[in-house]
Protein backbone atom coordinates (compact mmCIF):
# COMPACT_ATOMS: atom_id res chain seq x y z
CA UNK A 1 0.00 0.00 0.00
CA UNK A 2 1.38 3.37 -0.98
CA UNK A 3 1.57 6.21 1.55
CA UNK A 4 -1.25 8.01 -0.32
CA UNK A 5 -3.53 4.98 -0.13
CA UNK A 6 -2.73 4.56 3.56
CA UNK A 7 -3.58 8.22 4.15
CA UNK A 8 -6.90 7.87 2.28
CA UNK A 9 -7.75 4.77 4.30
CA UNK A 10 -6.90 6.55 7.57
CA UNK A 11 -9.03 9.53 6.53
CA UNK A 12 -11.97 7.23 5.76
CA UNK A 13 -11.62 5.59 9.18
CA UNK A 14 -11.48 8.99 10.89
CA UNK A 15 -14.56 10.25 9.05
CA UNK A 16 -16.43 7.03 9.82
CA UNK A 17 -15.52 7.41 13.52
CA UNK A 18 -16.65 11.06 13.69
CA UNK A 19 -19.95 10.33 11.92
CA UNK A 20 -20.63 7.29 14.13
CA UNK A 21 -19.72 9.27 17.26
CA UNK A 22 -22.08 12.09 16.29
CA UNK A 23 -24.98 9.78 15.39
CA UNK A 24 -24.59 7.62 18.51
CA UNK A 25 -24.28 10.65 20.81
CA UNK A 26 -27.43 12.23 19.37
CA UNK A 27 -29.27 8.89 19.67
CA UNK A 28 -28.19 8.32 23.28
CA UNK A 29 -28.56 11.86 24.61
CA UNK A 30 -31.83 12.65 22.82
CA UNK A 31 -33.11 9.14 23.51
CA UNK A 32 -32.57 9.71 27.23
CA UNK A 33 -34.34 13.07 27.07
CA UNK A 34 -37.24 11.51 25.19
CA UNK A 35 -37.47 8.61 27.64
CA UNK A 36 -37.43 11.07 30.52
CA UNK A 37 -40.45 12.81 28.97
CA UNK A 38 -42.17 9.44 28.48
CA UNK A 39 -41.75 8.72 32.20
CA UNK A 40 -42.66 12.17 33.56
CA UNK A 41 -46.35 12.63 34.49
CA UNK A 42 -47.89 15.60 32.75
CA UNK A 43 -45.43 15.61 29.86
CA UNK A 44 -46.53 15.35 26.24
CA UNK A 45 -45.38 11.75 25.74
CA UNK A 46 -46.14 10.40 29.23
CA UNK A 47 -46.86 6.67 29.20
CA UNK A 48 -48.01 5.29 32.59
CA UNK A 49 -46.93 1.69 31.88
CA UNK A 50 -43.38 2.69 30.95
CA UNK A 51 -43.21 5.14 33.84
CA UNK A 52 -44.27 2.48 36.31
CA UNK A 53 -42.34 -0.52 35.02
CA UNK A 54 -39.37 0.71 32.95
CA UNK A 55 -38.35 3.95 34.66
CA UNK A 56 -34.57 3.68 34.49
CA UNK A 57 -34.22 7.43 35.19
CA UNK A 58 -35.83 7.01 38.62
CA UNK A 59 -33.81 3.84 39.15
CA UNK A 60 -30.60 5.77 38.51
CA UNK A 61 -31.72 8.56 40.87
CA UNK A 62 -32.29 6.02 43.64
CA UNK A 63 -29.01 4.25 42.83
CA UNK A 64 -27.22 7.59 43.32
CA UNK A 65 -29.16 8.89 46.33
CA UNK A 66 -29.04 5.80 48.57
CA UNK A 67 -25.22 5.35 48.61
CA UNK A 68 -24.72 9.13 48.84
CA UNK A 69 -26.91 9.16 51.97
CA UNK A 70 -24.87 6.28 53.42
CA UNK A 71 -21.69 8.33 52.93
CA UNK A 72 -23.28 11.46 54.42
CA UNK A 73 -24.36 9.41 57.47
CA UNK A 74 -20.83 7.99 57.76
CA UNK A 75 -19.65 11.57 58.38
CA UNK A 76 -21.98 11.84 61.37
CA UNK A 77 -24.88 13.68 59.76
CA UNK A 78 -28.46 12.54 59.98
CA UNK A 79 -29.88 12.41 56.47
CA UNK A 80 -33.22 11.37 55.07
CA UNK A 81 -34.21 10.90 51.45
CA UNK A 82 -37.08 10.18 49.12
CA UNK A 83 -37.13 9.41 45.41
CA UNK A 84 -35.39 12.65 44.39
CA UNK A 85 -34.41 14.63 47.50
CA UNK A 86 -31.75 14.37 50.18
CA UNK A 87 -32.25 16.33 53.38
CA UNK A 88 -29.30 16.58 55.72
CA UNK A 89 -30.70 17.56 59.12
CA UNK A 90 -29.08 20.85 60.17
CA UNK A 91 -27.52 20.80 56.73
CA UNK A 92 -28.43 21.29 53.09
CA UNK A 93 -31.42 20.15 51.11
CA UNK A 94 -30.33 18.55 47.83
CA UNK A 95 -32.62 17.82 44.90
CA UNK A 96 -31.39 15.23 42.41
CA UNK A 97 -33.12 15.93 39.09
CA UNK A 98 -32.51 14.72 35.55
CA UNK A 99 -29.57 17.03 34.92
CA UNK A 100 -27.79 15.59 38.00
CA UNK A 101 -27.71 12.03 36.69
CA UNK A 102 -24.72 12.35 34.39
CA UNK A 103 -26.59 10.87 31.44
CA UNK A 104 -25.06 13.43 29.07
CA UNK A 105 -21.49 12.44 29.90
CA UNK A 106 -22.51 8.76 29.94
CA UNK A 107 -24.00 9.24 26.46
CA UNK A 108 -20.76 10.80 25.22
CA UNK A 109 -18.63 8.02 26.71
CA UNK A 110 -20.84 5.27 25.29
CA UNK A 111 -20.95 6.92 21.85
CA UNK A 112 -17.18 7.42 21.76
CA UNK A 113 -16.33 3.90 22.90
CA UNK A 114 -18.82 2.26 20.53
CA UNK A 115 -17.71 4.41 17.57
CA UNK A 116 -13.99 3.82 18.11
CA UNK A 117 -12.55 0.90 16.13
CA UNK A 118 -11.44 -1.48 18.87
CA UNK A 119 -12.07 -5.13 19.69
CA UNK A 120 -15.46 -5.93 21.20
CA UNK A 121 -13.74 -7.15 24.39
CA UNK A 122 -11.84 -3.91 24.81
CA UNK A 123 -14.95 -1.87 23.94
CA UNK A 124 -17.12 -3.71 26.46
CA UNK A 125 -14.47 -3.44 29.18
CA UNK A 126 -14.03 0.31 28.63
CA UNK A 127 -17.78 0.87 28.51
CA UNK A 128 -18.35 -0.90 31.84
CA UNK A 129 -15.36 0.70 33.59
CA UNK A 130 -16.19 4.17 32.26
CA UNK A 131 -19.88 4.07 33.18
CA UNK A 132 -19.11 2.75 36.66
CA UNK A 133 -16.47 5.48 37.14
CA UNK A 134 -18.98 8.19 36.17
CA UNK A 135 -21.56 6.65 38.52
CA UNK A 136 -19.09 6.57 41.45
CA UNK A 137 -17.97 10.15 40.80
CA UNK A 138 -21.61 11.23 40.79
CA UNK A 139 -22.28 9.53 44.13
CA UNK A 140 -19.21 11.27 45.55
CA UNK A 141 -20.46 14.60 44.21
CA UNK A 142 -23.86 14.27 45.89
CA UNK A 143 -22.33 13.02 49.14
CA UNK A 144 -19.62 15.68 48.98
CA UNK A 145 -22.19 18.44 48.61
CA UNK A 146 -24.14 17.07 51.57
CA UNK A 147 -21.08 16.79 53.79
CA UNK A 148 -19.32 20.00 52.78
CA UNK A 149 -22.44 22.15 52.92
CA UNK A 150 -23.28 20.48 56.24
CA UNK A 151 -19.95 21.56 57.69
CA UNK A 152 -19.78 24.98 55.99
CA UNK A 153 -23.26 26.37 56.55
CA UNK A 154 -22.26 29.87 55.42
CA UNK A 155 -21.49 28.56 51.91
CA UNK A 156 -24.90 27.01 51.18
CA UNK A 157 -26.11 29.88 49.04
CA UNK A 158 -22.77 30.44 47.31
CA UNK A 159 -22.06 27.09 45.69
CA UNK A 160 -24.36 27.23 42.67
CA UNK A 161 -21.87 25.95 40.09
CA UNK A 162 -21.56 22.37 41.29
CA UNK A 163 -22.90 21.00 37.96
CA UNK A 164 -20.20 22.82 36.01
CA UNK A 165 -17.47 21.77 38.46
CA UNK A 166 -18.70 18.17 38.35
CA UNK A 167 -18.81 18.15 34.54
CA UNK A 168 -15.26 19.53 34.29
CA UNK A 169 -13.93 16.92 36.73
CA UNK A 170 -15.81 14.06 35.08
CA UNK A 171 -14.80 15.06 31.55
CA UNK A 172 -11.16 15.29 32.65
CA UNK A 173 -11.46 11.76 34.10
CA UNK A 174 -13.28 10.48 31.00
CA UNK A 175 -10.76 11.99 28.57
CA UNK A 176 -7.89 10.58 30.65
CA UNK A 177 -9.46 7.11 30.61
CA UNK A 178 -10.14 7.39 26.87
CA UNK A 179 -6.57 8.53 26.19
CA UNK A 180 -5.08 5.46 27.87
CA UNK A 181 -7.71 3.16 26.35
CA UNK A 182 -7.05 4.47 22.82
CA UNK A 183 -3.31 4.19 23.38
CA UNK A 184 -3.70 0.58 24.50
CA UNK A 185 -6.29 -0.32 21.82
CA UNK A 186 -4.25 1.25 19.01
CA UNK A 187 -1.06 -0.71 19.64
CA UNK A 188 -0.11 -2.72 16.57
CA UNK A 189 -0.60 -6.43 17.08
CA UNK A 190 2.48 -8.61 16.98
CA UNK A 191 2.60 -10.94 14.01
Amino acid sequence: MTPEEAKKQANKKAIKFVVALFILYILFSQGNLFMNSVMMPGSRFYTPFISEHLNYVQGLKSALIVPAVWIIKAFGFYAIHNEMDVLVVSGPYLRVNYSCLGLGVMSFLAAFVLAFPASWKSTLKMLVIGLIAIYILNILRIAGLGVLLGFFKSQRNNFTYHHEVFNIIVYICVFTMLYFWIKKSSKPTKA
